[in-house]
């Protein structure tokens, strides 16, 4: 079995489709098609069942593909830690993060580091509370800025970097707009927009006016945060929203405005596998997120 044969049979699987595939690879069809044909053969299985110029795999040929895409992470880590020790400065940072940080959190942060480190490349993902944390249990990312951390995760293991305020943003005409704060069960009766379901900023919502007396009228949905704000600049509805998201970015036409009870705020972290080590140049940006982070704090107290 040749590395070759892999590459080749992980990308058919994943396209279901030889010419596609091989388009990919920029080989000919014709060379994909005999490294498949070699491979069975030696297995001694059937990897995937032909229709037409399509192919899908086979029961056999799903667990094949399954072990292969642990051996390949496994063989790609591998090389990048070995270059990465050689020139740490130069290597590559998987890392995730929700939208809620994705205007002012993460560019700052990433921005910062490169000052520093400035050959250093980022892949970036982004995605909902729970996509990250699957994300980095299965090792699609090796990190990811999180709000908020979890406390006890399988297969996680997590540092909070510092806490953030939630407020409230309202139409610039909504009638509590001219309070400098206000209680959560003021906006009993309100229309809401909100993440949809399993988004944590909607479960945190919920949680917090339900213990206080009241479920949310959910009148809008947003998936990212720039929508949400914008449906609330619309006058469409009321949110709950973390401040930071707000810093150099307040919407037209809208008012923030501090909850006084409850004080909400949420802890921000960032995570990783408990079971992978990170590599050297992830390590060193988890490492500055943390001193980084902490001189901020120091320097807004």
């Amino acid at each position: 079995m040749e590395l070759k044969q892999i590459k080749y049979f992980m990308e058919v699987a994943e396209r279901e489709h030889v010419t596609e595939a091989a388009l990919h690879l920029d080989i000919a069809q014709s060379a994909v098609s005999r490294q498949i044909f070699n491979l069975e053969s030696e297995l001694e299985v059937d990897l995937f069942i032909r229709e037409g110029r399509s192919v899908r795999l086979t029961q056999v040929g799903r667990i094949f593909y399954e072990h292969m895409k642990n051996a390949t992470m496994v063989i790609e880590n591998a090389r990048r830690e070995v270059m990465e020790y050689l020139e740490p400065a130069k290597g590559t940072v998987h890392i995730g993060f929700p939208s809620s940080m994705a205007a002012f959190t993460m560019p700052m942060a990433i921005s910062a580091f490169r000052r520093s480190y400035p050959e250093v490349k980022f892949n970036l993902s982004q995605g909902s509370y729970h996509q990250l944390i699957d994300k980095v249990v299965k090792g699609d990312v090796n990190m990811a800025l999180l709000a908020p951390v979890p406390s006890k995760k399988e297969k996680i293991q997590g540092d909070i970097l510092f806490s953030e305020n939630i407020v409230a943003l309202l139409p610039v005409d909504h009638p509590l707009a001219g309070e400098s704060a206000i209680d959560i069960s003021d906006l009993k009766g309100e229309a809401f927009v909100m993440f949809p379901e399993g988004f944590i900023l909607r479960d945190i919502t919920f949680e917090a006016c339900i213990k206080h007396g009241f479920k949310p009228n959910v009148s809008f949905e947003g998936e990212d945060i720039d929508a949400i704000k914008g449906l609330v600049s619309a006058g469409l509805g009321i949110t709950l929203i973390p401040e930071i998201t707000l810093v150099d970015n307040l919407p037209r036409d809208t008012v923030k405005i501090e909850l006084h009870e409850p004080k909400m705020t949420r802890t921000v972290g960032v995570i990783s596998s408990s079971e992978r080590q990170l590599l050297p140049t992830e390590q060193r940006f988890y490492q500055f997120l943390q001193q980084f982070f902490t001189r901020l704090e120091g320097f807004r107290n």
